[in-house]
């Protein structure tokens, strides 16, 4: 049956105005409820399971840009499908994060707070006591809320004809999640070498000891890096993150479009994000502050979204401004955050001796890396179809602990799980970012971050939105291949 895209486009740019505009406010922390269940309900219309069949009809029998655009708003109305069952269990999710606390030694500290207590805490006992309340809360409260969910979804799908989550997604995204995990695989053998010498002299100067003592409790530590705090004032973070906009030739002061969030509240969510609630009008960037190198990094990462979006087309269609595969922005996000570990670019704009935050950037970025590879083996595990859900707390703490060689905790096997395996994303996102920054340097040089001509090529790149993904765009503007494990060539 013929589908009307473009009426069906047009209601869903209002559901994900509210959408992300709830998102903001509750992670925020400036709205203590997570009205997301009325959110879905008032645009219900949009995610009727005869809209999914009709728009995968739709999908089937077209081609060019008009299967691309169908095939977009086809994941938007299968994740809406899903979400819509499960509103009322992330908003409990999302109620109980923000209302739950921790005591330990007499101190009250929020569940979301809970990685930046760790951060900020010297002492590793301490921190394994803020672990053990947090995992405990996770698997007692969330858990269960997440399992309901979980299932939910795979009834749904295996009514929609799919036979498992991964089968729907692997269709949903284009991606082929399966050979990106033969080369995720690839990347771990190739790094398995090194990743002790990268990352275990960081672990010591950092905590005071390396692999075989350090737990997961202490990654917030590490990842914090507190002896780095010299190299990063907090009074030059938006500072210079507004100069290195200039050096590219982008004026912040031009962009109001672009709303900063900076302030601490104590249920404002750990992880910065970006809440692009009007695209190309209203883009939020938030970043919690933690301290130090982390600040930074998240800033510059938020900001790589916050350009992409700010200077998206209007005239675009709405899937193309909101919609398609997020590596492409993941990976203007990662290019700003690189930023932040390269010499010159601290020395110039920091007056910061780069020699310790490159060693210490390059221990986390390894470590990151060959999490995510790992977890999207154990995800794909997960979303197969053919595990069973009790034995995955131990699979994933097997395959993730393998993989960073830290024991890991096996309570945040659900929490741990982002939607639509958006863990892809991620690791597709690296593989692209590599590639724009080997041209950028081979182009303008190693200062290219200075050049006005690198903001221009830039914003050049912005304006298509997401209408081509990762794979087709790295070819159509480089003429080069994806590939996730040739990454493991900076490591070598």
């Amino acid at each position: 049956m013929a589908f009307d895209l473009d009426t069906y486009a047009q209601r869903a740019e209002s559901f994900l105005t509210e959408l992300d505009r709830e998102y903001h406010l509750h992670f925020s922390g400036q709205k203590p409820e997570y009205e997301v269940e009325a959110v879905y309900e008032r645009h219900a219309g949009l995610f009727g399971r005869e809209v999914v069949v009709a728009l995968r009809e739709q999908v089937e029998e077209s081609e060019g840009e008009a299967r691309r655009r169908a095939s977009y708003l086809l994941e938007l109305a299968v994740g809406g499908y899903l979400g819509r069952a499960s509103a009322a269990e992330e908003a409990a999710v999302a109620r109980a994060e923000a209302d739950i606390s921790l005591r330990v030694g007499g101190e009250e500290i929020p569940y979301r707070a809970a990685p930046v207590a760790q951060a900020n805490e010297e002492s590793s006992e301490r921190r394994a006591a803020i672990e053990e309340q947090r995992m405990a809360l996770l698997e007692e409260r969330l858990n269960p809320l997440h399992l309901v969910a979980l299932e939910r979804t795979r009834e749904l799908l295996a009514d929609l004809g799919w036979r498992s989550y991964a089968e729907a997604y692997r269709e949903l995204r284009g991606i082929d999640l399966v050979a990106l995990a033969a080369q995720t695989r690839s990347f771990l053998e190739a790094t398995e070498g090194v990743y002790d010498g990268v990352v275990d002299p960081e672990l010591r100067r950092v905590l005071g000891y390396g692999f075989g003592e350090t737990a997961r409790a202490d990654l917030p530590r590490f990842f914090r890096a507190p002896g780095l705090d010299g190299s990063f004032p907090a009074e030059r973070l938006i500072p210079s993150f507004t100069e290195t906009m200039a050096g590219l030739g982008l004026d912040l002061a031009a962009q109001p479009n672009i709303v900063f969030d900076t302030e601490s509240r104590p249920t404002k969510t750990p992880r910065a994000y970006c809440a692009p609630v009007r695209v190309p009008a209203e883009v939020y960037l938030v970043v919690p502050r933690v301290g130090g190198r982390e600040d930074f990094a998240a800033l510059f990462h938020e900001g790589g979204h916050a350009e992409h979006y700010a200077n998206a087309d209007a005239a675009l269609p709405v899937e193309y401004r909101y919609l398609g595969d997020n590596s492409v922005t993941e990976s203007f996000a990662f290019l700003l955050e690189h930023l932040t570990e390269e010499p010159a670019w601290l020395a110039e704009r920091l007056g910061s001796d780069p020699a310790p935050v490159v060693a210490h950037v390059k221990a986390v970025r390894l470590y990151f890396l060959r999490r995510y590879a790992a977890k999207l083996s154990y995800e794909l595990e997960l979303h197969g179809g053919e595990a069973e859900l009790s034995q995955m707390p131990a699979r994933y703490a097997q395959l993730l602990g393998e993989a960073t060689r830290i024991p890991w905790t096996p309570e945040s096997w659900l929490d741990d799980v982002d939607a639509g395996f958006y863990v892809a994303a991620y690791l597709r996102a690296w593989g692209l970012e590599a590639r724009w920054r080997a041209h950028l340097r081979e182009r303008f040089g190693e200062r290219w971050w200075a050049e006005p001509g690198v903001g221009e090529w830039l914003v050049g790149l912005w304006r298509q939105g997401q209408r081509l993904p990762a794979d087709e765009l790295l070819a159509e503007r480089l003429g080069e291949e994806l590939r996730f494990d040739a990454l493991a060539a900076e490591f070598a």
